[in-house]
């Protein structure tokens, strides 16, 4: 009987929660599938052996991915892509430091530490991608 009335009292809580599937899918950038394995034994590369550096490519995401190298255990992958407009050829990120700027009107400017808007105007952060580090090379990936 007890675990009959907690099965009911629990069945209406589980019903009554909705997803945030609205507040999480960005209208306005797309997913892409892609996987780019960077080895950082490479000379090109050789700036993410070394935290607080980055390496930002435009050939791969919408419009270029850029990744951070936080302390040699984490890396931050993002998006060069403004998340908080339609896609067009003033919404590609350009990045200097640790800011990646929108050349748009709209004042936009995020931080490729964490993804998160520093100024402008805009509800979403940049879109996250996977990072993997095995040994000398990082795998990024949607």
């Amino acid at each position: 009987m007890k675990k009959f009335f907690f099965s009911l009292c629990l069945f209406p809580l589980i019903w009554s929660c909705s997803g945030d599937d609205e507040i999480r899918n960005n209208p306005y950038l797309p997913d892409l599938n892609f996987s780019v394995r960077l080895d950082l034994s490479l000379p090109e590369y050789n700036n993410l052996n070394f935290p607080g550096n980055k390496y930002t490519t435009y050939n791969y995401g919408i419009n270029g991915i850029v990744i951070y190298n936080l302390n040699n255990d984490q890396y931050m992958a993002f998006e060069l892509t403004d998340p908080n407009h339609v896609i067009q050829d003033c919404s590609v990120l350009t990045v200097e430091g640790t800011e990646a700027t929108c050349s748009c009107d709209d004042g936009n400017q995020y931080t490729i530490i964490t993804g998160q808007q520093t100024s402008g105007e805009g509800q979403y952060f940049l879109k996250p991608y996977r990072v993997v580090r095995r040994g000398d090379v990082l795998e990024v990936s949607n």
